[in-house]
């Protein structure tokens, strides 16, 4: 009877080890399906550069995530990606808002940031942001930077 009791509480200790994990993986992979919204809008934004943004990315704005990444998608006409955007239908937007693409977490997960303009009319079904901002690309800044050290160090010897 003892040993009943023992294999009880370590099976029982396994099934919450497992439902803790699955519950990190889903935290981690942006995919708990607790968090979906009930009504929707669609809209679209161009990038020059989207970085590591996956679909099922957040999108935030003032920190409160406000939609998800639906898809991700290279334009041939502009050469530039197309993300497509699901939003809360609670939450309006003005036409003129601005959307950049920022890295948070210590891991280096993107999101995309979503600033409101100061239009009168709002984005709805099918809109496009106009105003976007590609992610920054670490390789980019160094050699900027690097650049910029080696023009400084060739004006001084003038």
């Amino acid at each position: 009877m003892h040993r009943k009791t023992i294999d009880v509480w370590v099976g029982l200790f396994v099934l919450l080890g497992a439902a803790a994990l699955m519950f990190l993986a889903l935290k981690v992979g942006n995919v708990s399906s607790l968090s979906s919204f009930k009504t929707i809008y669609t809209i679209t934004a161009k990038f020059d550069n989207i970085g590591g943004l996956k679909p099922q990315a957040a999108v935030k704005s003032a920190g409160v995530v406000v939609g998800r990444v639906r898809t991700i998608s290279f334009d041939d006409k502009s050469y530039q990606a197309l993300v497509t955007i699901d939003m809360d239908a609670r939450f309006k937007f003005p036409k003129d808002s601005s959307a950049k693409i920022l890295t948070a977490g210590l891991l280096g997960e993107q999101y995309i940031g979503l600033e409101p303009g100061g239009d009168m009319n709002n984005l709805g079904q099918g809109d496009k942001v106009a105003r976007t901002q590609s992610a920054a690309v670490l390789e980019d800044l160094i050699n900027q930077f690097i650049y910029s050290k080696a023009a400084d160090g060739k004006d001084e010897s003038k």
